[in-house]
């Protein structure tokens, strides 16, 4: 049986599992533009309300570390180049280049930026169904002409339920190396080529495998979708995340 990745929706009783998925797609773009203006302390109170959620419901933070320990190596260099790009008074010099205290406030607080949204992300993905998230996106492109709400909602699903997927597969291809002693080349290219290619074979192939499903079972995006409502809690919420984003940004 495979396992579950930090990605995967986590069926449990709690109350983010029921706020209504319309709501917490605005909380992601309330928080997301919130985060825009937030200095570093601000962005670390939000990061912290955001990793509580996630141990609530479950998620271990070295389960996501581990599934996106690639990512780390690209917010390593997005830090390196911000730290070293930024103007100021340089306390240390490597290979030629001033590192300066703006510089590794700003790289920190990129970085921040990005891992926030990332486990906003994972917060959504693991506390709503495919259908609630399909729902919510087709209620929200329906007023919109020329731009049809169910095909982007199914083009969301998909790609939503096919994330997790990706991650297994991955997993199983660096486990099938590690059997074959790959680690012992000292070539980082080789090694990256080997992995990645299989990698991208099969999910091409499961890609391909769930299109042919899909056409021999005649699935359109005209289906009915899930009815959402939204209720006091979801209200309540929305007014809790606001106050809390306005207080970060104009006191902290």
């Amino acid at each position: 049986m495979a396992e579950l990745t930090s990605f995967s929706y986590r069926p449990r009783i709690s109350l983010i599992h029921k706020i209504d998925a319309r709501f917490k797609l605005l909380f992601i773009v309330i928080i997301g533009f919130l985060s825009l203006k937030a200095s570093l302390p601000s962005v670390l109170l939000l990061s912290v309300f955001v990793v509580y959620g996630l141990v609530r419901i479950g998620i271990s933070i070295w389960q996501v570390v581990r599934d996106l320990y690639i990512f780390i190596f690209f917010l390593a260099f997005v830090f390196a180049i911000r730290a070293f790009s930024a103007g100021g008074a340089v306390f240390i010099t490597i290979f030629e280049m001033g590192l300066t205290y703006e510089g590794l406030i700003e790289g920190s607080l990129v970085c921040l930026r990005i891992i926030l949204m990332i486990l906003l992300g994972l917060l959504f993905t693991s506390t709503t169904r495919i259908a609630e998230v399909k729902a919510a996106i087709d209620w929200i492109f329906k007023p919109l002409p020329f731009i049809s709400g169910s095909r982007v909602s199914t083009m969301t699903g998909l790609m939503m339920r096919f994330i997790p997927v990706i991650l297994e597969q991955a997993r199983e291809t660096a486990s099938a190396q590690k059997a074959r002693s790959i680690e012992n080349r000292k070539n980082p290219v080789y090694r990256m080529v080997k992995f990645s290619v299989p990698l991208i074979e099969r999910i091409f192939y499961n890609a391909g495998r769930i299109s042919m499903a899909m056409e021999a079972r005649c699935y359109s995006d005209m289906r009915t979708g899930q009815k959402l409502s939204s209720t006091m809690n979801d209200w309540i919420t929305l007014i809790v995340i606001l106050l809390i984003g306005i207080i970060s940004v104009l006191f902290l």
